[in-house]
């Protein structure tokens, strides 16, 4: 797409936006400091942003009981591999090149937690057994931190992403079985495909207890 108004430069760019304030270049460390360990062990929602292949970027929600996700001193994090869809996308590109950006969601905070760093899959028995899961994971994906710092909440403050009054407003947005319906990814209508992922996703959940 050919496009007059693309932004070319890094100083074009700057143009369009006030300089950050001290606060926000002062935010970035290199170390897990105690409070950001415990928002680390008690969070239950992530996103996991890798480089695909061709560098094409990545990214993949994980989800688990508190604990799931857990800091190993101040300059590591572990996370489980629990059970998903077995493409391996995110495990995959972990071990292509070794990269890997975090970030934790905790449901009614509106700031979130970014860490980045390099990474691997392990499946040490030492680091596996410290989940307390009710079954033990394949494999973790370990984590070395370069740098964490919060996100601002205005993100979730804009989305209403809390609030149940928003909720109610986006009830009628379409859910994953009519999208994949609508994709033909197999010929399915969306009440059926709504079936078939609710007994995939309660067996599978399952089979972890």
């Amino acid at each position: 797409m050919s496009d007059p108004h693309r932004i070319e430069t890094l100083e074009a760019l700057r143009t369009h936006y006030r300089e950050p304030s001290q606060l926000v270049l002062n935010k970035v460390r290199t170390s897990l400091d105690d409070a950001t360990i415990i928002f680390v062990e008690t969070c239950r929602f992530a996103v996991l942003a890798t480089e695909g292949p061709k560098g094409m970027p990545d990214a993949s929600p994980r989800g688990g009981p508190s604990g799931f996700i857990r800091a190993i001193g101040s300059d590591l994090v572990a996370i489980a591999d629990l059970g998903g869809n077995n493409r391996l996308d995110t495990v995959q590109n972990i071990v292509r090149n070794g990269r890997l950006g975090l970030l934790l969601v905790m449901p009614g905070r509106g700031e979130t937690v970014r860490i980045n760093g390099s990474a691997w899959v392990t499946t040490d028995p030492a680091v596996l057994a410290g989940f307390q899961l009710p079954k033990l994971p394949k494999t973790a994906i370990v984590l070395r931190v370069s740098t964490t710092f919060v996100h601002c909440a205005k993100a979730f403050m804009r989305s209403g992403m809390w609030q149940p009054e928003v909720w109610a407003e986006l009830a009628d947005a379409p859910d994953g079985a009519a999208i994949l319906s609508c994709q033909r990814v197999a010929d399915l209508d969306a009440d059926t495909m709504r079936g078939l992922l609710a007994d995939g996703y309660a067996a599978d959940l399952a089979a972890e207890r």
